[in-house]
């Protein structure tokens, strides 16, 4: 049976069952979001696709941007960027305080509020044009130029950021972020309010499962290793305190957002965006989490 045949009898079945969760209202404008929606595309290494559903509508991808982010951290810092933070599991909800006063400000990962926010800073201080040079390898990473922040949702992670900004000073208070908190703070809600639909986020990712060459030229976006250890943060970072529990039913690298996406790789294999608005008690996609461990169970294809 073909990728296409699975994703459409997938979907389906998946669409056809009851979608327990809610959605993520604690952002204003995700609250407006129709929870019905449901999108997958896949994207393999060869160049075939396939979709089905709402995979053209674009949404808002949040914490799924921190990979790329990470990426492009790496790429210009090499392994000092682990000076800064670490690339452990958390165990704690993705915009806890908890860690950081035992660990004097340093994240334990990259993909948690708090380490998303030290690779902003960390940006700020790299790039001349940060908004403008992150965008460009996002959408390099994408081969598409159309992809552009969302004034309109960043403005309405503002208007609730109250969680992120106790974590930005408080690091700050240790040293850890080195610019301006509002700068920094500014930058990370900009990166959030991105939107991507399943198609451009599968083909975002491309990269990571194609050894770190993007199309349409095979541009290296990463070296083969960096990309291994990317992959391997996304495996046991990328999910929050949910981590575990999709590598256990799931088995790839991925990332999730509360904008109701997740994208997940097979390394030489393929890419893949799963969007339903409707979260659960973690904060990952009902839907998104259900379907793909159906998908890697019917495949029989995960990295384990």
């Amino acid at each position: 049976m073909s990728y296409q045949e699975i994703i459409e009898e997938l979907f389906t079945s998946v669409k056809q069952e009851k979608n327990i969760g809610s959605l993520a209202t604690f952002i204003p404008e995700l609250g407006n979001v129709d929870p019905g929606k449901f999108g997958i595309h896949l994207t393999q290494v060869d160049g075939l696709s396939y979709g089905i559903g709402d995979h053209e509508e674009r949404f808002s991808i949040q914490s799924i941007i921190k990979v790329p982010s990470l990426a492009l951290a790496y790429k210009l810092m090499g392994e000092s960027l682990w000076t800064r933070l670490g690339y452990e599991p958390s165990g704690n909800p993705f915009n806890s305080l908890v860690q950081l006063e035992n660990d004097h400000g340093i994240p334990k990962n990259p993909l948690i509020n708090s380490g998303a926010l030290v690779i902003s800073d960390v940006l700020i201080s790299k790039l001349n044009n940060p908004h403008e040079d992150f965008l460009e390898f996002v959408r390099k990473a994408a081969g598409n130029p159309s992809i552009s922040y969302s004034p309109r949702i960043a403005e309405s992670e503002k208007s609730a950021s109250y969680r992120n900004t106790a974590l930005c000073n408080f690091i700050k208070s240790f040293g850890n972020i080195r610019n301006n908190p509002e700068e920094v703070l500014d930058f990370y809600f900009n990166q959030c309010s991105i939107e991507l639909s399943c198609r451009e986020l599968s083909e975002a990712f491309f990269f990571l499962a194609n050894y770190g060459l993007a199309p349409p030229d095979n541009d290296r976006m990463m070296t083969v290793s960096q990309v291994k250890r990317i992959n391997a943060i996304m495996q046991t970072c990328g999910f929050y305190d949910e981590s575990g529990e999709f590598a256990f039913k799931v088995g790839l690298p991925g990332k999730s957002g509360v904008g109701g996406g997740i994208v997940a790789i097979h390394p030489g294999q393929y890419s893949i965006a799963v969007w339903s608005p409707i979260l659960n008690k973690k904060g990952n996609s009902y839907r998104g989490v259900k379907f793909l461990e159906q998908f890697t169970t019917r495949t029989e294809l995960s990295i384990f």
